[in-house]
This record gives C-alpha cells, structure tokens and sequence, in this order.
C-alpha cells in the first residue's frame, strides 16, 4: 500500500461460549499500525479490558452487548468487532439461522468480490487487471500513491487500456496524495470512468478539493464511525464508501451504515483490513444484503492466505464471487487444535 509495505500479519480471535454449550467466533486483524490507528496489541489488550464486565451478558441480545461494551470501554470499535461476529455466529446457532438471516436477509447466494492490485508498475497492473476481468471480477481497485504522480497516472491509462469498461475501477491512494496530486490525477484522465478512493489524509482536505474533481469520491480510512458517515453523507462529500466490518465495530453498527446508504442511494463496499475465514464469512454475509445496484462487492484477504481454519467449508473466491456459506451462524467451523491455546480466557 501507500503507507507501508506488509509481509505477515497477526490476526486475533474470540470465541464465546454460552451456558447452553453454544459457541461463537469472532475476528479481528488490523493492517499494522500505520495504517489506521488500530493494532493487534490494541486489540488483544481493549479485548481483556472488556472481559471480565462481559461475563453473564446474553450474547443473542446483540444490542444490549454493545450498549455493555461502551459502558465498559469508550472506542475501540475494530475490537469490540470480534465480540460483536462471535455474538452473530452464536445467535445464529441458536436460531438455527445464518448470520445473513439476522442482518436482513440474502439476495443472493453468489456474492461479488473484486480485486486489489497493491502498489505496482503501469504494466504490471494492466496485466492483473486483464486476468482478473478474464477470471470473472466485476471491479477492480488500483493501488497509487508514495511516488511520483506522473507513475499513478500512466497506471490508471494503461489499466483502462487492458479492460476498458468490462470492471468498475477504483483507484485508491490510501490517504496518500496532496490535493494537488489529487486533482491533477482526475483533470489528466476526465475520460477514463473511475471513482477516486481516499485520495488525501483528512476529510478537510476532501472538502477543499471536491468541487473541482471530474470523478466520484469513497472514503475508506476516514471513515472510522457511524457519526462520520453521517457527517460527510449530509455534507455531500461522497459518492459512496469502502467500509471495513471491524472498523466501524462490526455486523450490528454496519447495518446501520448499509441502511443509511441505501436511503441515500450510495454504493459501497463490505471489506475488512485483513484476516482469515471468519471475517471473510462476516463480509460475505454481511455483503449477501445489500441491494445489488450499490454493492461495490467484498474485498477477502483469502488468495493471499495459505489455508483455512475451516479445511472443509472455508470461504473462498471462484470467478470473482465468494458462495455464501452455508449453515447456521457464520457456517464457518474452525478444525479441532488448529489454533492452540488461547493467550486469555475468562469465565
């Protein structure tokens, strides 16, 4: 990415277990701790804040569980995210229901993903972006930023020239530019039909530029709360999002974010940072309700993760869509021992 190069990440899990003898699993992994201001130790050490205060709360009651965890802890969304999917997985059991039932309801079985080609050289990028669209994505999202814009602008040109309009584009600098490069990006290319995703660090940057842009802007990075997405929502700032399950706290706050873009006709995502088979069975769930026309697809760390927790139903991308899983809850299963034991455990 703009902000950093990744080589390995550490992901964290929850499971919670009901006095039923039901169990939950949850999820959480930041993209290190330069891209956002979350991180795995963050995470682990808001997860043992919360804990002990969480004992005997009714886990299918999602909505008091949240309500507990703020008074428990101000912030830390991205971790309370992991209790909030384990909650999801649990209720799901206990209904006898997919997760994709609570939150709504699925349109579909065969849910979009689409491709992020990571920070690379014009031809480099062209080529993926001709495997992807051969291979059945319906939306790419070109990586730029962290050198010279005259680089960024010669990979969106040679991009289009590789797939044309047969993938919707996203071209995604991750907070990196100035406005000036910003601007000049969308005035050298006012042909080519992209959306410009987080182009500047701050949304006050945004704002001073967004009159004069030729293209459509998502936020992703800013967009840490449901008060945020209100904010830039009411103040025409966008066009649309790349929303993170676990940054915005998970399922319970991303419905609410789903319906507040559905009210407002915006597409967005349904993504996460990174992490293995449980957040990728969130997002799918999560991404099989929302109305197809503003569904920009689900963005899995899966084709660069070696295997699943799941050996038997883990989540993954044929042709650019991701099968919904099956089963109550999440329908994802982790194999007996593959984790270990727990760093905490409380109960």
């Amino acid at each position: 990415m703009a902000s950093d190069t990744v080589s390995f990440l550490r992901t964290t899990l929850v499971r919670l277990k009901a006095d039923n003898g039901l169990e939950g699993w949850g999820e959480t992994c930041p993209v290190g701790p330069v891209y956002q201001p979350q991180h795995t130790l963050g995470a682990r050490a808001a997860l043992q804040e919360m804990a002990p205060g969480l004992l005997g709360a009714d886990p299918t009651q999602i909505l008091q569980l949240h309500r507990r965890m703020d008074d428990l802890l101000n912030g830390h969304r991205y971790a309370k995210a992991a209790i909030d999917i384990a909650a999801h997985d649990l209720t799901g059991k206990h209904y006898g229901v997919r997760v994709a039932d609570l939150l709504g309801g699925p349109v579909t079985e065969q849910v979009p993903s689409y491709y992020s080609s990571g920070v690379g050289e014009p031809d480099d990028v062209a080529r993926i972006a001709r495997e992807c669209a051969d291979e059945g994505y319906t939306r790419m999202q070109v990586k730029i930023g962290n050198r010279p814009v005259e680089t960024d602008i010669e990979v969106v040109r040679k991009v289009f020239e590789a797939v044309g309009t047969s993938m919707r584009l996203a071209v995604d600098a991750n907070r990196s530019l100035t406005t000036r490069d910003a601007l000049r990006l969308s005035r050298e290319c006012p042909h080519i039909p992209f959306v410009l995703e987080q182009p500047c660090n701050t949304i006050e940057e945004i704002a001073a530029i967004r009159g004069q842009l030729h293209h459509g802007v998502y936020l992703d990075e800013n967009s840490e709360d449901l008060n945020t997405v209100l904010r830039v929502v009411g103040a025409g700032l966008v066009d649309g999002f790349g929303m993170k399950v676990t940054r915005i706290g998970g399922l319970f706050p991303f419905a609410t974010f789903r319906n507040i873009c559905e009210t407002r006709s915006l597409p967005h995502t349904v993504d996460d940072a990174w992490g293995g088979d449980i957040i990728a069975a969130a997002c799918t769930h999560m991404g099989s309700t929302v109305q197809p026309r503003l569904f920009e697809g689900a963005w899995l760390a899966q084709p660069m993760i070696e295997g699943h927790y799941d050996s038997r139903n883990g989540v993954r991308i044929e042709c650019g869509h991701i099968k919904l899983p099956e089963g109550p809850g999440l329908g994802i299963v982790p194999d007996d021992g593959v984790f270990g034991d727990p760093i905490a455990s409380f109960g």
